[in-house]
């Protein structure tokens, strides 16, 4: 089965690839045959790891920083990338954070524009970046890691980031529109519960339990577990597939 989703000679971005999903979405991509460009913006410790990882299994992959947020940063990357691996034909759009949990009675402007510039900005200036070459060269697959918060309103205090994402849905199907005559693939992902530091970082073990206590499956996913079907939408196998949005999430939300 492995020939159906070969990525060999592919050139794939993560961004936000020093842990969690986008950690195991470069290991996958470059197991698949890919080069990879594990993009982090704090966490060069995590991205190191990743690349080791990567190199020691006998794969190719550069760590390379850059803050999304910033247009000429993501410039930059993309250059820097192309220039060190070669043109880019898979982008993964991963970068992004709840930053906190905010009651929202407590939704300050410079907090709705830092949330929304870090989940949403970020892979549109990513997309417009990566995508501007692979139109000339009439191929690429872009994937949005969006979120089941994007349909359900996330948790508590998670406002700014469920619009962020449920935003990224959207653009997700607008880019694919506009990308499609180029032969460009635009999908998305929307994990649910995922075993990620995400997790750790912004819920407590009751509201986690409560989480859990919703999916049918009665279990969180693992990065692994995402990074397979981001995977499967960057190769040919999903060569028809375009502006879709799949939900992994063990059957939490049924659409």
């Amino acid at each position: 089965m492995k020939g159906y989703f070969d990525l060999t000679g592919k050139v794939a971005l993560v961004t936000g690839a020093s842990s969690g999903i986008g950690a195991a979405t470069a290991e996958v991509l470059a197991d698949l045959g890919a080069r990879v460009a594990i993009g982090f913006h704090g966490n060069q410790d995590g991205a190191d790891r990743v690349r080791a990882a990567i190199v020691d299994a006998g794969g190719t992959a550069i760590a390379t920083k850059a803050d999304v947020r910033s247009s000429r940063e993501v410039r930059a990357l993309v250059k820097r990338v192309a220039d060190e691996l070669g043109p880019i034909d898979i982008l993964v759009n991963n970068a992004g954070s709840l930053v906190k949990r905010v009651p929202f009675r407590e939704l300050s402007d410079e907090f709705w524009d830092e949330v929304l510039a870090l989940n949403l900005k970020s892979a549109a200036l990513c997309t417009k970046e990566a995508a501007i070459p692979m139109m000339a060269r009439k191929s690429g697959a872009i994937v949005n890691v969006c979120s089941i918060a994007g349909h359900t309103g996330g948790g508590p205090g998670a406002a700014p980031y469920s619009a962020a994402k449920a935003a990224l849905i959207t653009f997700t199907r607008s880019a694919a529109r506009e990308l499609a005559p180029y032969g460009v693939r635009v999908n998305a992902v929307s994990p649910g519960v995922i075993d990620t530091p995400f997790h750790e970082t912004f819920s407590t073990p009751d509201l986690l339990r409560s989480f859990v206590s919703t999916i049918p499956l009665g279990r969180m996913g693992t990065p692994m577990e995402c990074a397979t079907v981001i995977a499967f939408l960057a190769s040919g196998a999903a060569s028809y597939l375009t502006g879709e949005n799949i939900e992994i999430n063990g059957g939490q939300l049924m659409l």
